[in-house]
């Protein structure tokens, strides 16, 4: 991940990262125990504590890594291979169904909607390196993030209308995309990583 990211193409790699079309199953299946009156509730609360908690970790991100005493390459690196193997499992999805594997009975609360459901380890990871490379930018990547949950929310929210509409076969197909430009998009990090290390050691 490059100094010279825009705030739309950080928005829009936080948007796969979340990939809600891919959630939408998972979702559905967590609320099916839910009664109907409650579900947009339960929605809308599981949202806004992923928000708060992705904002907490763009704030306190450089604390972090200056705490662990991180570089940038080794961000670079490691966030590299977490979205890698995210992007795997969203074309290779495990056969207990999603990505976050079997769903629960009861409402759910902040585990596993809110998290990893939305602000996952791999969104974080994501907004430690976008603080990492660019610290003088946490207005823009706020925004950036602020965009991404908006339009995570607003499918996620659809979902129902979605998947009746799309049909399973069509949401799993735009997941299998989705992962593809994850993955690819998770080399060039990593690849990233390798050269700015490389580039010291000489």
């Amino acid at each position: 991940m490059e100094t010279q990211m825009t705030t739309l193409s950080a928005g829009i790699l936080l948007f796969l990262i979340m990939d809600p079309l891919g959630n939408i199953p998972f979702f559905l299946s967590l609320l099916k125990h839910v009664p109907p009156k409650r579900r947009r509730w339960v929605m809308i609360r599981e949202l806004l504590i992923a928000l708060g908690v992705l904002l907490g970790f763009l704030v306190g991100g450089q604390h972090i890594l200056k705490l662990l005493q991180l570089k940038q390459e080794s961000i670079s690196i490691a966030g590299g291979i977490v979205l890698f193997l995210i992007g795997i499992r969203m074309v290779f999805p495990p056969a207990e169904g999603g990505i976050f594997g079997k769903a629960g009975e009861g409402e759910p609360f902040i585990v596993p909607m809110a998290i990893p459901g939305v602000a996952g380890p791999s969104a974080m990871a994501a907004l430690l390196l976008l603080t990492n490379t660019s610290p003088g930018r946490t207005a823009d990547w706020a925004i950036a993030l602020l965009l991404a949950w908006l339009a995570t929310s607003l499918i996620l929210l659809s979902s129902t209308y979605l998947f009746r509409w799309l049909g399973e076969s069509v949401l799993t197909a735009l997941e299998r995309v989705m992962g593809m430009l994850l993955i690819a998009l998770s080399v060039q990090m990593f690849m990233g990583g390798v050269a700015a290390f490389l580039h010291m050691q000489v």
